[in-house]
């Protein structure tokens, strides 16, 4: 299994419920917001009946330029983790493997190497959840990271 491949196991385990979506790619094959912009427009056609009639999201990956900030590795665990173990919607609902999730995002992390840069739009901090949306739905959550073979992004859509 290539390096790229392994990567994209991991997301897969991460992205396992409903409203959250993974890939991975080789880092020589566009931007990081080039990236999660792809994701974004697989998310929109995955959910396309759950979209707000006439809501509308990025036009292109500059926009998610724009609501990306730079994070540790540390916080792109911790983020990777909710995004994988909670609903962005519904908090508290159902149950999900978070302990599972935390091994995967820091394998991911892990294998990415110590010279990945890491981005989110969300900011988690006690009792606090905001983000910049990259979506058109009214929930969304995104991380993503480039090292000097790969990208990996995963993101969350909800609507309530």
């Amino acid at each position: 299994m290539n390096f790229v491949d392994e990567l994209e196991v991991m997301l897969s385990s991460l992205s396992k419920e409903q409203g959250v979506f993974g890939r991975a790619a080789r880092a020589d094959a566009g931007t990081v917001a080039e990236h999660v912009y792809r994701l974004v427009l697989d998310a929109q056609d995955a959910w396309a009946g759950c979209a707000v009639k006439g809501s509308q999201g990025p036009t292109g990956p500059d926009d998610i330029a724009d609501a990306l900030e730079a994070v540790s590795a540390t916080q792109a665990v911790k983020v990777m983790t909710y995004l994988s173990a909670n609903d962005l919607v519904f908090p508290d609902s159902g149950p999900r493997d978070r302990a599972h999730a935390r091994r995967a995002a820091e394998r991911v992390v892990r294998l990415l190497g110590h010279d990945a840069t890491w981005w989110t739009n969300m900011e988690l901090s006690a009792g606090v959840r905001a983000w910049t949306p990259v979506t058109r739905y009214t929930f969304d959550g995104v991380i993503a990271g480039v090292g000097p073979e790969a990208v990996v992004v995963l993101l969350q859509v909800g609507e309530d």
